[in-house]
């Protein structure tokens, strides 16, 4: 199957100061936490592009009138709304909204600025040959799940932002008979401890 006919979609929220990477803000302040929030959108979203895997979505929380969700539906990118809820029911929703267009999802957040292209090509590659795949985190999350088709089930309920995500999913996976692939696992940004991991990418507060 054509790399092209896998989706991917980007789960994010509008970079606004107070609501966006709220954890860095004893770090960086509130504008400061904003304006990352923004610079690893915009990394997020043109790896995206740049990997020729299509469609591209940005699914955006809480809607698409910020500038920096909006611009994006001049440049390749199809927007969408999170639904409301927990983070379990958002991902199974995007999920189920980028299958009514594409047989096989990669879905990410914009945590991880390490998750470029070549990532995404290698994970949906990783399809051809198992229900789903991970590209684990560096915190016990994971920053990348694809999937072949829909499985709510993987998502709810999950004790989300805590260190057991990727080792309790692991077990779902096996309840639920899915085969799936681990990609190498790579850092994302949460807490300011992480924001040593910026080194070298080219972020400057």
């Amino acid at each position: 199957m054509s790399a092209a006919a896998c989706a991917v979609v980007v789960l994010a929220k509008a970079p606004v100061a107070g609501l966006a990477k709220t954890r860095l803000i004893p770090a960086l302040g509130a504008e400061g936490a904003a304006l990352l929030a923004a610079w690893l959108l915009e990394r997020t979203l043109q790896a995206a592009l740049a990997s020729g895997l299509r469609p591209v979505t940005l699914c955006a929380a809480p809607d698409l009138a910020h500038p920096a969700v909006a611009a994006w539906g001049t440049r390749g990118v199809r927007l969408a709304v999170q639904v409301e809820g927990e983070l379990g029911a958002r991902i199974a929703a995007a999920f189920a909204q980028a299958f009514e267009s594409a047989p096989r999802v990669l879905l990410i957040g914009t945590d991880a600025p390490r998750l470029d292209a070549a990532v995404l090509r290698a994970a949906a590659a990783a399809l051809d040959t198992h229900d789903a795949v991970f590209v684990p985190a560096l915190d016990g999350g994971y920053a990348l799940v694809g999937l072949r088709r829909p499985q709510p089930r993987l998502f709810e309920p999950m004790p989300w932002s805590t260190p057991v995500v990727m080792a309790r999913t692991r077990e779902r996976l096996h309840e639920l008979g899915l085969r799936h692939a681990e990609l190498a696992p790579l850092a994302d940004i949460d807490e300011p401890a992480d924001l040593v991991q910026l080194d070298g990418l080219g972020w400057t507060p």
